[in-house]
């Protein structure tokens, strides 16, 4: 039976091989197992600490392997990066049994002949724990900020350039913290003060988030999903940055709602919830497969007003009938959630070029869907202007029919940089909200 460290491997391996989204791919490898709690922790605690620490821990082991960590075999690479994650970072783990556990992973995994390496290399890295050095802070500044955050280069110079090394180094350090969970009160079953009661009851720790309204913090909840109030319905999880996104978007109940760029359904969810359950939204999503989590979530939290189906929202279509808000919350980047989703950080080159123009032809077709006076609402979880900014400013100038619309924000939302009054860019912090971009306009 696969134990933590050879599930997490295998995580890991996957992640580096397809390329995939790590949430999934470590949902996926813990499905396959019968791990306890326990090591069910441990797994997700290596498999997380190795993705997010990547480039320290290669940094790391160049100073104790003779061969250079990118010449080695994938399996070899991935067992060194769990051990020394373990050695480095996991203190509560004996060091004798993260070296011997990574010599067993790499016999068990057709490496036997690097068995020897594998424990060579982490044992002289307890030997001589103080040989790894980090770069020079002054003499070496991005290269220092790269190993100490565990951040390309090439990311870490895009943001000084957009937004400054200031506010930069913020959204490094934001990046690094580890994200609090928030959840999404289903006002239509319980109030907040009677969900805060019934999680104590479970102990979970919980509390009223500082904004928007209906929004709670859970500190060490472990997997919710096996919360008795996820069984009922009582609430979904979302971050605060999605949460104050519908709550600009201020669906009314009884009013029509669509949700072009639906899946999985958060947003929908607590469109719904702002709705009161009265009213209809159109929820879309171009997978059929994804189409499906939003009519489970929905029946799950009893949010009748939601009809989902399969449609692509950057094509012509027949459109459905004028609606009183559209919500585009498009495909990004994914730059403002790197911390729930740390692979991000090394790949966000691939597809960063190509995405404003596509965003922009959603918006274009989702603003065809608004009725006059309606109101539109894009939004982006990714830090980079060329999708926020930009395509909103270009929206602006090509479409007449419609004005920028100033936001409302609840008291404690503040702008962290100089932008019109219609968008506002949240940036990651420890205990606030993950990076997210929100623009609102009026058709006239």
């Amino acid at each position: 039976m696969a134990g933590a460290r050879s599930t997490a491997l295998k995580a890991l391996l996957r992640v580096e091989e397809e390329k995939g989204y790590s949430n999934l791919v470590l949902d996926a490898a813990l499905g396959a197992t019968a791990l306890s709690p326990r090591d069910r922790a441990l797994a997700a605690a290596i498999y997380y600490g190795v993705l997010e620490r990547r480039i320290t821990l290669d940094y790391i082991l160049g100073f104790y392997s003779r061969t250079p960590v990118a010449k080695l075999s994938p399996a070899v690479r991935e067992i060194l990066r769990v051990g020394a994650y373990q050695l480095r970072y996991l203190e509560r783990v004996p060091a004798s049994a993260a070296v011997n556990e990574c010599v067993k992973l790499a016999k068990e995994n057709g490496e036997a002949r690097a068995a020897g390496l594998v424990n060579a290399v982490l044992r002289s890295m307890l030997r001589e724990p103080d040989k790894a050095r980090f770069p020079d802070r002054k003499a070496q500044p991005l290269r220092w900020r790269s190993v100490f955050y565990s951040c390309p280069e090439d990311l870490i110079s895009f943001w000084q350039k957009s937004y400054g090394a200031c506010l930069a180094d913020k959204i490094l350090e934001g990046t690094a913290a580890k994200p609090d969970l928030f959840l999404r009160v289903n006002n239509t079953r319980i109030s907040e003060q009677q969900l805060l009661d019934k999680l104590h009851g479970e102990g979970i720790d919980a509390e009223p988030a500082p904004w928007p309204d209906g929004a709670v913090r859970v500190r060490g909840a472990g997997d919710l999903r096996r919360s008795g109030c996820f069984a009922e319905g009582l609430f979904h999880v979302q971050d605060i940055a999605s949460q104050l996104c519908c709550r600009i978007l201020a669906p009314e109940p009884g009013e029509r709602v669509l949700d072009v760029c639906a899946a999985p359904g958060g947003k929908t969810f607590t469109l719904a919830e702002r709705m009161e359950n009265r009213g209809e939204i159109e929820a879309f999503d171009l997978y059929p497969a994804r189409v499906r989590l939003i009519q489970t979530g929905a029946g799950r939290l009893g949010l009748s007003i939601v009809h989902a189906a399969s449609r692509d929202a950057a094509a012509p279509q027949p459109g459905p009938d004028p609606a009183d808000r559209v919500l585009c919350d498009v495909p990004c980047s994914g730059l403002g959630v790197i911390r729930r989703k740390p692979e991000i950080r090394y790949k966000f080159e691939a597809s960063i070029d190509s995405l404003p123009d596509l965003q922009y032809r959603i918006l274009s077709k989702a603003s065809e869907s608004v009725r006059n006076g309606g109101v539109l609402v894009y939004s982006t979880c990714t830090l980079n202007p060329a999708e926020n900014e930009g395509v909103a400013g270009r929206f602006t100038r090509e479409n007449r029919c419609f004005e920028p619309l100033a936001l409302s924000l609840p008291e404690g939302v503040e702008r962290a940089h100089g932008e019109p009054e219609n968008q506002l860019t949240l940036f990651p912090r420890a205990g606030g909200s993950d990076g997210f971009f929100i623009s609102a306009f009026r058709k006239r």
